[in-house]
């Protein structure tokens, strides 16, 4: 049993308040920022005697064009510039919502954001791009996602986008201003775990060393890798890193079926991957570590010099989650002691000793203020170990933890 100290950080709204500076009221006409407005988290100490990331909330992040409103947030990422990436999906949006694009007009505001927008660490707008209008057609087909799901930004500033809604079988790379360079994959076709050219809704991307890793996903349930400009097939894996065995999806995925129970529920032991493989990402020691959302667990690979990725070990998160579940994203702090894991269910983060790979702390819990979150989807990192997380369903937002310090 482990022990357990809470930090009770209520929010209230008198407590926000005396915290707020001048200016976090002003909104972002001139392409200005607001003042932080620093919120406590709720956190709970797993592990007494280790030092962790101590966090507070910036309730006045980001800083939105007055105009602009975002949908749900799916995707977040951090380049090497320290420029926050988002994919958000317009067409979560309702009328009431987007009231200064109707025709005729309804309300003063708003209009949805590009689908592909971008912040500095400040929160300041940078701009954006995507939409149907920007997908490649290929052999007469738009290869734009029906609806939206991961993105990932490589080394070379170029951004990568999958996609999980019908008929999204597809990865869509583009150049930060929205040239298309190249897509694997094709919109509408599918061939199953074993296809070695064919996507089945990936869910998220992670390109390092000319090599494209995705989390192939909603109705697949594999890891597969490319290689190379061209795109070469150079493998493809199930939980473990045994051949995928457990067949595909029945029909296409919808959001009623993120928190179905017909799948048994969870089954942290489970040998094959369950029906949402959620996320990839990697670090500097060539590990992998895939977020098997529905089987409440990561999984952790380390990559060979061959190309072949061999199992390490499961990382279980709150194994009894229904509903949503829990593993949803994974990051890693700046100076590689620490993993950050997203969980959806309970909608909270969770921080790891990276060496040992055990937890120490968990902070956040549901809810809809600063540091509480609603169907928590997405985790990212800064070079300054500021952490950046996403929210679908009701969410439909971006928040930022700023680091105050590890104790």
């Amino acid at each position: 049993m482990f022990a357990r100290t809470l930090i009770d950080a209520r929010h209230t709204l008198a407590g926000a308040i005396a915290l707020m500076v001048p200016g976090f009221e002003a909104l972002a006409q001139d392409g200005g920022s607001a003042e932080p407005a620093l919120v406590p988290l709720h956190v709970e100490i797993i592990d007494p005697d280790a030092e962790f990331p101590r966090f507070m909330v910036d309730a006045a992040w980001p800083d939105m064009p007055s105009d602009m409103i975002l949908g749900q947030v799916p995707g977040i990422t951090v380049d090497r510039h320290d420029r926050i990436w988002a994919v958000h999906r317009p067409h979560t949006l309702t009328g009431t919502d987007t009231g200064l694009v109707q025709d005729p007009p309804i309300a003063v505001c708003c209009q949805p954001a590009p689908t592909i927008v971008s912040f500095d660490t400040e929160g300041r707008y940078l701009g954006g791009f995507g939409g149907p209008e920007t997908g490649p057609v290929i052999e007469g087909e738009n290869q734009w996602p029906n609806n939206i799901h991961g993105i990932y930004v490589d080394g070379d500033d170029t951004i990568w986008v999958a996609g999980n809604g019908d008929g999204d079988h597809v990865v869509l790379n583009f150049t930060e201003d929205g040239e298309f360079i190249r897509s694997i994959g094709r919109h509408g076709e599918t061939g199953g775990n074993l296809d070695e050219a064919h996507l089945g809704n990936p869910a998220d991307i992670y390109v390092e060393d000319g090599e494209v890793f995705i989390a192939d996903g909603y109705i697949n349930k594999r890891i597969i890798r490319f290689t190379g400009e061209a795109g070469e097939f150079g493998g493809l894996w199930g939980a473990y890193g045994n051949e995928p065995g457990s067949g595909t999806r029945d029909g296409q995925f919808d959001q009623s079926q993120a928190t179905s129970t017909a799948d048994g529920g969870a089954d942290p032991a489970n040998p094959e991957f369950g029906d949402i493989l959620h996320c990839i990402t990697g670090n500097d020691d060539g590990l992998i570590f895939v977020c098997d959302r529905r089987n409440n667990r990561a999984q952790v690979f380390q990559r060979t010099e061959n190309g072949d990725l061999e199992f390490v070990r499961d990382i279980v998160v709150s194994p009894n989650s229904g509903g949503t579940r829990s593993v949803t994203d994974i990051a890693f702090s700046p100076d590689g002691r620490f993993v950050y894991i997203a969980e959806m269910m309970n909608s909270r983060i969770w921080i790891y000793n990276r060496e040992t790979l055990e937890p120490i702390a968990v902070m956040g819990r549901i809810g809809r203020q600063p540091g509480q979150f609603t169907w928590l989807h997405s985790v990212e990192v800064d070079s300054e170990g500021n952490l950046y997380t996403s929210e679908v369903g009701t969410g439909r937002r971006i928040q930022k933890l700023v680091l105050t310090g590890i104790l």
